[in-house]
């Protein structure tokens, strides 16, 4: 089955170039831009780094995204006071709102309609208004696609009578006081402001990810040994943003000792329309990992040599001599002629598109699972497979491969992938890691039926996470110890001797889930 990927690139290129100084409009002379860096709040977000203050940060290539497919959703600003607003400016990417309402608020919570439009079509959207309020809000009842709703920019114009305009300066002297495996610890000096700082606004990798009211901060559930680097921002009482202070980057400390081969896994990695994958991976380039295993589906749509080179290779691509690839579905609409000429030999050792691979005491199988998951046999590739495994003299097995046996996702269970599922129970292996429905979860060990079994089960996660679009539908199923479908990220896999943990880092910089450690049975 074909997953699909958004179209429309050009509606949301034509958005990019339209010039900034359109934005005065028709508001009045004295009118100003009151929206620009003011505190937002949202329904919901699709990924950790589509947040409401990527439509008010004034520039025209990030976005907020919230959920795909649910309905109503809504971005709210709050201009800092009461104002009078002459006019309210929507930049939409291609998933934008055919209906919705502009609606204003005196406290954040009851709220008035001052204008609903329908039958819009995206691109940009002005809508003079004469009304007042200090909270605007644009409020989504029904989506012009199938996907979410997904604003470049979103502008208030009017004016504040006798309202604070002035942002604070920048903080200065950003300093690290002190790290652990898992934590930062900041101090700055304090910003100034002709009213007073109410607070501040931590960024880690440009997101935003702590609001003190004093100096000092501290960054915790972040990765091991992964250098990030900080900002901090002075807010006040009418929410004015000042610049950021001097940048500092601080690297968490290793995990422990022992910890000797880190390697980063994900799926579903390079969209045509999407650039998660380039955040995902700047992920790498702060884990800088031993090695790279992935799951498949490294390029869509078809995985043709073209798409590669304009795509993966700008990512992913820059760690390809590291990188131990599986096939997906998308590289077969190419008949794997484009994923065989981009990674070469070593996706292909041995003139095939399966093939195993070693590190410390591990035993790594990556399996072409596309002909198992159509017809529920693949006999030439499963006696392979069963002599690797008889061959192997490591003491943990890792199997991956794209299509999931046990999976809480929309395509769920496949009784078609047993064969596979069962080869690697039979042979006691440890982990097996897929992808193809775009999510995260961890699962418990399970037996073949699929039942938790601590003592004989293998255990298995997807991670259908590296970059494209992600697919929210996910029920829970039997066993599930952790999940989540709210961001991209990579797993960073820590082995050590014949143990092995895990911790699941999403854009944003966060740790989402860890795991481990586990010992190799």
């Amino acid at each position: 089955m074909k997953k699909h990927t958004r179209t429309g690139v050009a509606l949301a290129l034509f958005a990019l170039v339209i010039p900034q100084i359109a934005a005065s409009g028709t508001a009045n002379a004295a009118d100003s831009l009151l929206s620009a860096s003011k505190p937002t709040t949202v329904s919901s977000v699709e990924a950790a780094t589509f947040g409401g203050a990527n439509a008010v940060d004034g520039d025209p290539t990030t976005r907020w995204a919230s959920l795909e497919g649910v309905d109503p959703q809504w971005i709210a600003v709050d201009l800092g006071g009461n104002a009078t607003i002459s006019k309210v400016k929507l930049n939409w990417e291609v998933a934008y709102a055919s209906e919705y309402k502009i609606q204003t608020s005196a406290d954040g919570s009851s709220w008035s309609t001052k204008k609903t439009l329908t039958g819009q079509n995206g691109g940009i959207d002005e809508t003079s208004l004469a009304t007042s309020g200090r909270y605007v809000r644009i409020y989504g009842t029904k989506r012009g696609t199938s996907y979410g709703y997904s604003l470049f920019e979103l502008e208030v114009w009017g004016s504040i009578a006798n309202g604070d305009t002035a942002p604070p300066s920048a903080p200065f002297g950003l300093t690290s006081t002190g790290t652990t495996s898992s934590s930062v610890s900041l101090k700055w000096t304090a910003a100034t402001d002709n009213i007073g700082v109410t607070g501040y606004d931590v960024l880690r990798n440009g997101s935003v990810v702590g609001t003190p009211t004093g100096t000092t901060f501290t960054d915790t559930g972040l990765a091991s040994g992964t250098a990030f680097t900080y900002t901090v921002r002075a807010r006040d009482a009418a929410g004015n943003l000042g610049p950021a202070s001097n940048a500092v980057q601080v690297t968490t400390l290793p995990a422990g000792p022992g910890d000797s081969i880190t390697v980063v896994a994900a799926g579903d990695i390079a969209s045509l329309t999407n650039r998660e994958h380039y955040e995902t991976a700047k992920l790498i380039d702060q884990i800088k990992p031993n090695h790279i295993l992935t799951v498949g589906d490294n390029q869509y749509d078809s995985g043709t040599l073209t798409e590669f080179r304009n795509h993966y290779d700008k990512s992913w691509g820059r760690y390809k001599n590291i990188t131990r690839p599986a096939t997906g579905n998308h590289e077969w609409e190419d008949n794997l002629n484009g994923y065989k000429s981009y990674f070469g030999a070593q996706a292909y050792p041995a003139g095939k598109p399966y093939y195993s691979w070693e590190a410390g005491e591990f035993h790594f199988v990556s399996f072409d699972s596309q002909l198992m998951y159509d017809t529920g046999s693949d006999s030439t590739q499963l006696n392979w497979l069963k002599a690797d495994l008889a061959a192997n003299t490591k003491a943990c097995v890792v199997g991956y491969w794209h299509h999931p046996r046990f999976n809480s996702g929309e395509y769920g269970d496949k009784s078609k992938m047993a064969p596979l599922w069962n080869v690697f129970a039979d042979a006691k292996a440890d982990l097996v890691l897929s992808g193809h429905d775009h999510h995260y979860e961890r699962l418990k060990p399970l037996n073949k039926s699929g039942s938790i079994d601590e003592a004989n089960g293998l255990r298995s996660a997807i991670i259908g996470i590296g970059g494209d679009y992600l697919y929210s539908n996910v029920k829970p199923r039997t066993g599930v110890e952790n999940w989540f479908a709210d961001s991209h990220g990579v797993v960073k896999f820590t082995l050590s001797g014949r143990s092995y943990s895990w911790e699941v880092i999403d854009t944003a910089g966060t740790v989402r889930d860890k795991a481990g450690p586990y010992n190799c049975r």
